[in-house]
């Protein structure tokens, strides 16, 4: 595969390749070798790393590699849906950094989504990091929303359960999406939550307080439930503070034991007061950015 290149200018000694040309546990390698100074490191096991390109849809056939004398200087993978491209795990290992190799491997991206029809392209960047920020913006991505990451250790609810609560399995989960109202990111829209397999539902309807659900992903480790994840909530009636609350306090109560990991909520969900107020610390931002090619 033949990559086009143009608007940036690479090293002759380093040489691009198709990420399929590699095996999972060399890409998993490369990745977290690429990550050991970030803000947030993030490493994966090839295992994970193998579920996240099927959940996201990652092309490895449109995703690249940054090679020199044999070794992999950094990588960067492309998600492919028919309507939008997302630039993902984007990484130099940082002896090789201020080369323009980051330049040059997403310039390869947004080619081969050009080659592929698609007209816009999406990411998501930590805040603060500055020279990320700068890269895309000079490469034509403008910001869009800012998300949370958010995390609350094991402990029983805040408060006692009120009204009446109904948990629901995966395809139940799924049929609660399509009443969305939000504009989720890559990772949290309903394409990427319909890949996942533990995925849950609790509803709850308390008179003269509100009524909504939450959609959730059930993490599991040799059939053990380890951790609560992939938040979705929505309120269909009543406040959206007071209808977090009684969602949470049944969530809760059912499993207190449980570590909670909540990804790309946006800064301006309502429901996110109450879940500061139930134990939810904020582990850090993500700012998304939208490229359009007219």
């Amino acid at each position: 595969m033949a990559f086009s290149i143009a608007a940036t200018q690479v090293e002759a000694s380093i040489q691009l390749l198709p990420a399929s040309r590699f095996t999972i546990d060399q890409l998993t390698a490369a990745y977290n070798q690429t990550r050991v100074d970030y803000l947030v490191p993030m490493p994966m096991n090839a295992a994970r790393l193998a579920e996240y390109i099927a959940t996201y849809d990652v092309s490895l056939d449109d995703s690249v590699v940054a090679l020199e004398g044999g070794q992999m200087l950094g990588l960067a993978m492309l998600g492919v849906r028919p309507d939008l491209a997302w630039v993902t795990r984007l990484g130099v290992l940082p002896t090789a950094r201020r080369r323009r190799i980051g330049r040059t491997l997403l310039t390869a991206l947004l080619s081969n989504a050009q080659r592929r029809g698609l007209r816009r392209t999406a990411l998501e960047v930590i805040k603060n990091n500055i020279p990320a920020y700068n890269l895309f913006i000079q490469c034509g991505f403008e910001p869009t929303q800012e998300f949370l990451v958010l995390r609350r250790p094991p402990a029983p609810s805040l408060c006692q359960p009120q009204g009446t609560a109904e948990w629901l399995d995966r395809e139940a989960a799924l049929a609660l999406l399509l009443e969305r109202t939000d504009a989720p990111t890559w990772i949290t829209e309903n394409r990427s939550l319909a890949r996942v397999e533990s995925l849950h539902a609790l509803t709850v309807t308390a008179p003269e307080v509100g009524s909504g659900w939450l959609v959730f992903h059930e993490q599991r480790f040799h059939g053990l439930p380890v951790l609560l994840a992939r938040f979705t909530l929505h309120t269909r009636a009543g406040s959206p503070l007071a209808v977090a609350r009684l969602l949470l306090a049944h969530l809760y109560t059912r499993y207190p034991e449980l570590d909670t990991q909540v990804e790309n909520l946006a800064v301006t969900d309502p429901h996110l007061p109450m879940l500061i107020e139930m134990g939810f610390i904020e582990s850090f931002r993500r700012i998304e950015m939208i490229r359009n090619v007219p």
